[in-house]
């Protein structure tokens, strides 16, 4: 059936870019802010078509006349569609059934595009219907679909084949369908069987093979077993255990706080392959007098794993508590939505919580005899590194400059020839009148979009590393035409073309 299904959808034209031509960029805009009137609109002035069809059973998550309906199947046929529960019909009043009958969606189906390092992509995903297709709050089973965490954490993957990859937590499939196209074998874990038949069906419409789904909680349906890469988005989201509110299965782990996300990363140098890495999302929580990243980095004292993580954003605990109570459908202004902030206020107060963090994590597990010793703790702000499409490529890039950087002491580091990566510039600025630069930054273009503030020794330093000569070099020249001591010009340098080179400002020559 779900061959049938994919080739009406294929048939129709169900594409990211055929559907948001079919209402404009203005309706698609309105759309994610919660708003169907002008797509309805937009709709309203076209003739009816297949495309419009599914648009408004699966996206607009709205009936539409039975003959409609059976005219956007005809290769499946409506009622294997419907058999197969992602449609209902409602209000047959005729002889044969569909006379005045209407047709609605069960669940959300929509299309999906992307593009990683081996090209563009497009599948259809199923997941459940959201607020806005329900009228009301989602369930407490509700099974997610694409959202900004999908994106992120796809685009965080890194792009280099490997054996296994285990997604813990898959929800409705998509990060091990992403993570498929990089290896040979996939395990999909969930707590949730809804979720699961969920992505196995996700997977059969997609065509993609090679992925095993299991049921179980965290690392339980995977002991005793070892994989080159885990991802992971996690139920992060810190919630009250309190009765009255709602415990969703795809964002609550079920343990107080923050202690689901360090379950998982106590847990991964059990599970991960020498030399394997691990790419999640997570929560973490800021204690009275406590710093959340340096409650992380207890997380990781106690192992040889490799670690860099980035927090993107801190929240304090009301807007917290609003972000995520809104997520679940109860809207403010009501008494509903004021007795759960305080339910979560209360929660914050009594464990003596200030703050959550957001971000990624990133682990890798050391060759035997290998060298290793990253241990990166770092906040950069949301407007860095605005393409998650790209951070795979960057994630790669920075284990390897770490596993560079470890086999090189200062000697090493000095013998070494580097370049200025290629997407690197440099902003210059002068009072008026002068003619010395006042502020020089150095600007990568791609990644994090790290910003260094440079003086004259090191802007001239980087300005000079183009491979050709090696860094005790550099430094030697730019000490006799300065006239500063070559050793405390050193001393200085060395450190900043270790940042640089973890950051990806410089490289290592050919």
């Amino acid at each position: 059936m779900t061959s049938a299904l994919a080739a009406d959808l294929d048939a129709a034209g169900f594409t990211v870019e055929r559907v948001d031509a079919l209402w404009g960029a203005e309706a698609a805009a309105s759309l994610h802010r919660g708003s169907r009137v002008a797509a309805l609109r937009a709709l309203a002035a076209r003739p009816s078509s297949p495309l419009g069809t599914l648009a408004t059973l699966f996206v607009l998550g709205l009936p539409v006349p039975h003959e409609d309906a059976a005219a956007a199947f005809p290769t499946a046929g409506l009622d294997a569609v419907v058999a197969a529960g992602l449609l209902r019909v409602d209000g047959a009043d005729g002889t044969d059934g569909t006379d005045g009958a209407e047709v609605l969606p069960t669940v959300d189906l929509r299309p999906y595009a992307f593009v990683d390092d081996l090209g563009a992509g497009s599948w259809w995903i199923v997941s459940d219907l959201g607020e806005l297709a329900l009228g009301h709050a989602i369930s407490e089973e509700h099974v997610l679909g694409i959202g900004g965490a999908t994106t992120t954490l796809s685009g965080l993957q890194v792009p280099v084949p490997v054996r296994t990859v285990l997604d813990l937590g898959t929800g409705c499939g998509i990060q091990a369908m992403h993570a498929r196209r990089f290896a040979d074998q996939v395990v999909a874990t969930d707590i949730s069987r809804r979720a699961l038949d969920i992505a196995r069906f996700n997977a059969q419409l997609n065509g993609i093979d090679g992925i095993d789904f299991r049921y179980g909680s965290l690392f339980e349906p995977v002991a005793g077993e070892r994989f080159d890469r885990i991802v992971s988005n996690p139920p992060f989201v810190i919630t009250p255990r309190r009765p009255g509110v709602p415990s969703y299965e795809y964002r609550d782990g079920g343990m107080v706080g923050d202690a689901l996300v360090e379950t998982v990363l106590r847990g991964l140098a059990d599970h991960l392959e020498p030399g394997g890495t691990a790419q999640l999302l997570g929560n973490w929580e800021y204690h009275w007098g406590v710093d959340g990243l340096d409650r992380v980095r207890g997380w990781f004292a106690d192992t040889d794993l490799d670690a860099w993580v980035v927090e993107r954003e801190r929240q304090d605990p009301t807007s917290y508590a609003e972000t995520w109570i809104r997520d679940g459908g109860t809207k403010p202004g009501t008494t509903e939505f004021d007795t759960l902030v305080g339910a979560w206020l209360d929660d914050f107060a009594e464990r003596r919580v200030t703050g959550v963090g957001f971000g990624y994590v990133v682990v890798r597990r050391p060759l035997p005899g290998g060298p290793s010793g990253l241990r990166r703790f770092e906040r950069v702000p949301e407007t860095l590194g605005s393409n998650p499409a790209g951070l795979g490529a960057t994630v790669a890039r920075v284990l390897d400059a770490a596993a560079w950087l470890a086999g090189h002491d200062d000697a090493a580091l000095a013998a070494a020839h580097l370049s200025v990566a290629g997407d690197v510039t440099e902003e210059r600025y002068y009072w008026p009148g002068n003619d010395d630069p006042t502020v020089m930054t150095l600007v990568q273009g791609g990644g994090l979009g790290r910003r260094v503030d440079a003086d004259t020794a090191l802007a001239a330093f980087v300005g000079a590393c183009d491979g050709d000569l090696s860094v005790a070099a550099i430094v030697g020249a730019l000490a006799q035409i300065t006239g500063v001591d070559e050793q405390a010009l050193a001393a200085d340098l060395l450190p900043a073309a270790r940042d640089l080179v973890l950051d990806g400002l410089l490289v290592p020559a050919a």
